[in-house]
Parts: C-alpha cells; structure tokens; sequence
C-alpha cells in the first residue's frame, strides 16, 4: 500500500529513488512487490536500455482508479492517529 501511496503522490519514478522512500524495504522485497503489483496491472514498469539501464515505475490507469480511496485511507489514518497523538501530548503536560 504504501509503495501506490508513493507513486500516487511522486508520479512516475525509479526504482532507487522509490527504495529510498520506502525506507527498510530490501531490494528482494521491493522487487517482489513491484512485479506484483504489475502482474495486477496497477503499476506499469518503462525499462530504457542505457548505460546503466533506467527502470522507473508509475500508477496504470486501473492504479489510478486506488487514488481516491488512498486518499480516503489517509484522511482516516490521519484522523486516528493526529487524535492520538493530541492525547499523547496532553497525558504528558
């Protein structure tokens, strides 16, 4: 999920700047999920063949379609953990 909230909110991407991102993700596991999500169509890989090649990823059409919700799912993270963390800071006066 948070791979698609990375490329919802970055566009188009390559694959070490999206690692970079994803902090703690292994190299093994991002690819996993990259070539995951692609198998699903929701993300599209654009390989160029230069020296070094450049890989760089982006939300399909059908990944567009997640935008939405993505935003919704943040509205709501937000929600409950802003709440948190007001009574956190509060316990703690």
């Amino acid at each position: 999920m948070y791979i698609l909230w990375v490329l919802c909110n970055r566009g188009p991407i390559r694959f070490g700047a999206l690692k970079r991102q994803v902090e703690g993700i292994s190299t093994k596991v991002l690819t996993e999920r990259l070539r995951m999500l692609e198998a699903a169509e929701i993300i599209y890989r654009q390989y160029e063949p230069t020296i070094p090649p450049q890989v760089t990823y982006g939300l399909t059409e059908r990944g567009q379609e997640l935008v939405e919700i993505l935003h919704q799912l943040n509205a709501l993270a937000e929600r409950w953990y802003g709440s948190e963390q007001r009574e956190h800071s509060n316990s703690n006066v």
